[in-house]
Parts: C-alpha cells; structure tokens; sequence
C-alpha cells in the first residue's frame, strides 16, 4: 500500500485547526472581565503622523546610483550650499555620491509630546540604493498633515540585516534598503489636545457595538452615579468629568480602571487571502449543510527532446522541448455537516472536510452565502 505524503500547505492547515481547537478548549474556563481601557479610548488622545525626506551618508559604496536618481544629486547639492559649499556651474549634476542615498523618514508623534522629548523614527530607501547598513541620517525635518515641521531628525541608522555579494552571486538576510533610528527625532512643536475642554469627555469604542456600549454605560453609572455616563450611538458614550485638569486625569485614570462584565463578541471569521489563515472566534456557529469538496490538479512537464541530423547530411543539432500535461480530478463526497454551537465543534465539523487554508477559504465563503454560517466574514 503506498504511504501518503503530505504537503506543506495540508501541513499548515493541521497545525492551524490545532491551535483552533487548543483555542476553543480554553474558552471552557472562566471568562475574565475587561477593563474599560481595553474596550474604549478617549477621543482627542492620538498619534500624529510625520514624514519627512532625508539624506543618508556613510554608506560603504551600497547607495544611490546618482546617474538614475537624478533628487539625489540634487538633494546633495541643495544640503552643500546649505551648509556654505557653492559647487561650479554644471559640476552637480556629475557626482557620484555612491556613499549616499535618499531616503522617506516617518515618524509617531505621541499625544502630549512636548518639545525635547525624543521619538523612534523610521527610515526606507527611495531610490536603488542596495543597503542601508552604517549609514548615518542628517538632518531632516519631519512634517504633520498641516506642512508644518513638528520634529528634527537626526542619527545612526540601525538595520536588521546583512548581506554580501560576488562574483554575481548574493546572499542577503532580511531587508537591507530600510531600517530605523531609535530616539532619533527631537520634538520642536506640541500638538493641542482637547482633554480639558468642556464638562464632558467621549470613550471612543474600539468596535462598533451597541451592547458593548450599553454594557460600558452601566459600569460607569454603577460606579458613579446614575446620569454620569450617556450612549450616543454604538461607538461613542459620553461622560461628565471635572474640569479641573488634575481632577480630570485622575478621574479618566479611574475610569479606565472600570471592570466590565464578561461580553461576548460578535460573530467573526477573518480571513488572510495573502497567507492563507483563517482565524473564528468563540461566538461563530454552524447551520446544519451539505458540503462537497474536491481537489483539481493540473500537472505540466516539459522535456527536452534532441534531433540529430543524419551523418553528412549538413543539417543542425536541434534541441525541442516536449510537453506532457496531466489533469487529476479527486472525486468530492458530499459531507453533512450538523448543527455547531460551539466552536471546538465548528473546528471539527470544517477539520472533517480535509481541505487546505486555500480551498477553506473558499468553503466559507460558500458556506456564508448558504446561509449556514453564523458570523460575519471579513477578508483582509
């Protein structure tokens, strides 16, 4: 009888309905009640994205090639007369700046950063430059949406990578034409933050959901007094505060420390279209359905086949390729799938059909449209 090998995806998929299952064992324990800060934010506390353009020096010959990257050159230029350099006229267009590259500096401006507080920025080649590794980031001014400069960028380039070649041949770990500079940016400029304006806060929900919020409402009050806190939709409640500005972070701090009565959340699959990974949460449910599934392989081979010409004939050694192309056709049994309530026996009920993440995802989808599948579908 001849053994059956398996392939790395069927691999995947049983380690992937193991790790499921594990999952679903777990939610037999006690359910542990959330904190507010892990189901909501405050409004108006948030990141700011900056971005800026830059130059890194230093390099090792692995940076831009200047005759192709014509900002480069220009940007070189630009930072030399800066700095009180006049080149000859026509002369900048011919460097060759191989030490240097041009790069795209992003960064995360905190809520409540004030200037001289330090920030991680991120730096990522714009141009060939074929590594980023010992570089060094001059000067750069990083921007917000409004086009004003918000911090100043500056430092070592740290990349995670390494790689070498010759000889035509390369070997590289990891990407080498991107990397980050820790505490590399210094804030010149803060952001206004709402926090202390008006009577009210709002608790912003990580999800839309009504019973989330109304849950959220009844812990505030509970806690507080009844009218402290108010559900204006299902994503935002409102709740009075002080308006003294120390009374007021110790009274979100409090808030946020809240615990919430164990919730169940709404019916989710998400689906990886990209790697194939298919993640269910506790509450999904299966409808009793049929399902057949069959597997379709199509195979083509080539061969190189060789002519030789007769002696004296003053013909050509011709080389041809000959095709061979198998089609495989697994039959699909049809499988009745039961009613599943929980989700160890949802994994078992999908486990049962056999398939790879690539075929699952398009069983679930089959199954959603069907009507049999109880949970929202999101492909990402």
């Amino acid at each position: 009888m001849k053994a059956l090998s398996h392939s790395p995806l069927q691999r995947m998929a049983r380690a992937l309905w193991l790790l499921l299952a594990l999952g679903a064992a777990c939610l037999a324990g006690p359910a542990q009640a959330l904190r507010i800060k892990e189901v909501a934010a405050v409004q108006g506390v948030r990141s700011n994205q900056l971005t800026g353009y830059g130059l890194i020096v230093g390099l090792d010959g692995t940076g831009d090639q200047t005759t192709q990257m014509p900002y480069t050159t220009q940007a070189m230029s630009n930072y030399l007369q800066q700095m009180g350099i006049s080149l000859p006229p026509g002369s900048a267009n011919q460097l060759q700046l191989k030490n240097v590259a041009a790069v795209i500096v992003t960064a995360q401006l905190p809520a409540f950063a004030q200037p001289g507080q330090m920030i991680d920025v991120n730096v990522s080649s714009m141009g060939n430059a074929k590594s980023l590794k010992g570089g060094t980031l001059i000067v750069t001014p990083l921007r917000g949406a409004d086009g004003e400069i918000y911090a100043l960028a500056q430092g070592n380039v740290v990349v995670g990578g390494a790689g070498a070649s010759s000889g035509g041949s390369k070997v590289q770990i990891n990407h080498l034409s991107a990397g980050r500079v820790p505490q590399g940016a210094q804030v010149e400029r803060a952001v206004p933050t709402p926090l202390n304006e008006g009577d009210t806060i709002s608790l912003g929900l990580n999800a839309s959901d009504f019973q989330t919020a109304r849950r959220v409402v009844q812990a505030i009050n509970t806690k507080l007094g009844n009218g402290v806190a108010t559900a204006l939709d299902g994503r935002t409640v409102q709740v009075r505060a002080p308006t003294d500005p120390g009374a007021r972070v110790g009274f979100i701090a409090d808030l946020e420390e809240l615990q919430l009565d164990a919730m169940t959340p709404a019916a989710k699959v998400v689906i990886n279209a990209r790697t194939g990974s298919v993640v269910l949460n506790q509450a999904v449910t299966l409808g009793p359905c049929a399902i057949a599934h069959g597997n379709l392989s199509i195979t083509i081979s080539s061969t190189p086949v060789i002519s030789q010409p007769a002696p004296f004939s003053q013909g050509q050694t011709v080389v041809a390729q000959q095709s061979d192309i198998r089609i495989n056709q697994e039959p699909g049994n049809i499988i009745q799938v039961p009613p599943s309530p929980q989700l160890a026996d949802v994994v078992k009920a999908l486990n049962a059909l056999g398939a790879t993440p690539g075929d699952l995802l398009a069983i679930l989808q089959a199954i959603k449209a069907a009507g049999a599948l109880n949970a929202e579908l999101e492909v990402i």
